[in-house]
């Protein structure tokens, strides 16, 4: 899979791409993550990508012409599935999204920021629009990061038990039941009976039960959906 990011800030990202999970990806050649300074993008004098809104007001606004640039540049090279806008009034992420991009071979991210970006971009050149949550925040390089992680984990052959993301919290709807590990008596605080039984049916029931009654407890827009 191909990551092509778009963004002011590229040193932003370079730390949470190479570590943990998504380093090993990496050096596996199961993903290959690539970020593209805007401003390489610019043609005036100081490479400024941003200017005033033409309707007033505070804040920058990202211009349209580097934004077409750089695309057009990294259409030229490779046919995405996907060109995203980070932007907080996007659809909402969630691990059915992230489920899906992972089909991907290859998508493209924009990351907002400022006051946003000129509104052509989104009506011309981006296929679909993705918040992280109803929040703002500087820009979108973090929520990119986000969207990056929760999708790489999911190729084949990136995380050594390829089981494990399919017991995630959400892959079915519900959150994940408590998981312990030794020892199994820890100041009295003791881990529950069934989970050392070695009974694996009834372990199974156990989690089952604990997903449905945490989902219920911590997230009832979820729980009234199922």
């Amino acid at each position: 899979m191909r990551i092509d990011i778009i963004t002011v800030l590229p040193d932003l990202l370079e730390s949470p791409f190479n570590y943990s999970i998504i380093k090993r990806a990496k050096e596996k050649k199961l993903v290959e993550i690539n970020l593209h300074h805007l401003r390489d993008y610019a043609t005036n004098k100081h490479r400024h990508v941003d200017d005033y809104a033409f309707s007033g007001g505070a804040g920058m606004v990202i211009q349209i012409e580097p934004v077409d640039r750089a695309i057009t540049a990294l259409k030229e090279q490779v046919q995405y599935d996907e060109i995203i806008y980070t932007s907080p009034d996007g659809e909402l992420f969630d691990q059915k999204m992230a489920n899906h991009f992972s089909t991907m071979d290859n998508i493209l991210i924009l990351c907002g920021h400022y006051k946003g970006i000129d509104q052509r971009i989104r009506d011309h050149l981006i296929t679909r629009e993705v918040s992280i949550g109803n929040f703002v925040m500087t820009g979108g390089e973090l929520a990119a990061a986000v969207i990056t992680d929760s999708v790489v984990r999911l190729l084949p052959g990136v995380l050594s038990d390829e089981t494990s993301a399919l017991s995630d919290s959400f892959q079915d709807g519900l959150l994940a039941p408590p998981v312990y590990t030794r020892p199994a008596d820890y100041k009295g605080w003791k881990v529950p009976e069934i989970l050392l039984s070695g009974n694996t049916k009834e372990i199974e029931k156990w989690q089952m039960e604990q997903s449905l009654e945490r989902t219920k407890r911590l997230r009832p827009d979820l729980y009234d959906k199922l």
